[in-house]
């Protein structure tokens, strides 16, 4: 335990070095969580209370140029997003996360700001995607407003300011490739859905989105139950929390596909 304890902050001291080196602290919405937890707060009493209370008696909104425009935007930022995590040096830094090599060297510590700054725009992302949820409640459509949208939606938006700033290891970039990989399928879904019912044959693939995300979930837990197997350096208490909070995402998404689609066939 007091092995473990050492690990944990001679890491935790090595994050604020390469943070302080990055300078992540001068960054828009990084030196203090109060403007992320605002941001969260206000999405939260808006889906679940204000906003359900606000359309209870008005006419649901007709936003179908306004989620156009908004899905169009995410397909296009999920790809350049994806892409940021293809150069050649950043894959190596992925797929070998010091297991290899414990003493981060000056490339190291380039490649990271490089990381760090796609990190910055993936927590961006997050809270844009926060309207996601604002729609469904403005165009009255609560009953997709479930805890496993608002719950994925919260816990996304919070974690990835924390793993910005106090705990960001390489471990977490293949999370955000695959994450946003997987939001250019989803964000051209909802774009073709905006465009009318004319495009609804075109959306006959709807189940295996879901198939899509819990693949992703299995790839995430194998990658990071492979890097405690293989004892990599890097912080243990973030690999530990990927994969408590991915198990919970399998079981949530599982049981979802199970109650949208299994029961429909039966």
């Amino acid at each position: 335990m007091l092995n473990l304890i050492r690990l944990v902050v001679n890491n935790y001291n090595e994050i604020l070095e390469v943070n302080k080196e990055i300078m992540i602290d001068s960054w828009p919405m990084m030196s203090s969580p109060g403007p992320m937890l605002c941001i969260v707060g206000t999405y939260l009493a808006f889906v679940l209370k204000v906003g359900p209370k606000m359309m209870e008696k008005r006419p649901a909104f007709q936003l179908n140029n306004l989620l156009i425009l908004y899905n169009a935007v995410q397909v296009l930022f999920s790809i350049w997003l994806t892409l940021q995590f293809f150069e050649p040096r950043a894959v190596f830094l992925i797929f070998s996360p010091k297991c290899n090599n414990e003493n981060p060297s000056t490339t190291d510590v380039q490649i990271r700001a490089m990381m760090a700054k796609a990190a910055w725009w993936y927590f961006i992302a997050k809270l844009v995607e926060l309207l996601d949820t604002v729609f469904f409640v403005l165009r009255k459509k609560q009953n997709q407003v479930t805890f496993l949208h608002v719950y994925h939606h919260t816990i996304t938006s919070m974690f990835s300011w924390g793993y910005l700033k106090f705990l960001p290891g390489e471990q977490g970039a293949l999370i955000g490739f695959l994450n946003t990989f997987v939001h250019i399928i989803m964000y051209s879904y909802y774009l073709i859905a905006a465009l009318g019912p004319e495009y609804k044959k075109y959306l006959w693939w709807k189940k295996y989105m879901t198939w899509i995300q819990l693949v992703q979930f299995f790839m995430i837990l194998s990658y990071q139950l492979t890097i405690i197997a293989m004892d990599c350096k890097v912080p243990k208490a973030l690999t530990y929390f990927f994969i408590i909070n991915t198990t919970i995402f399998i079981f949530l998404f599982s049981d979802f596909y199970q109650k949208a689609y299994k029961k429909k066939q039966n």
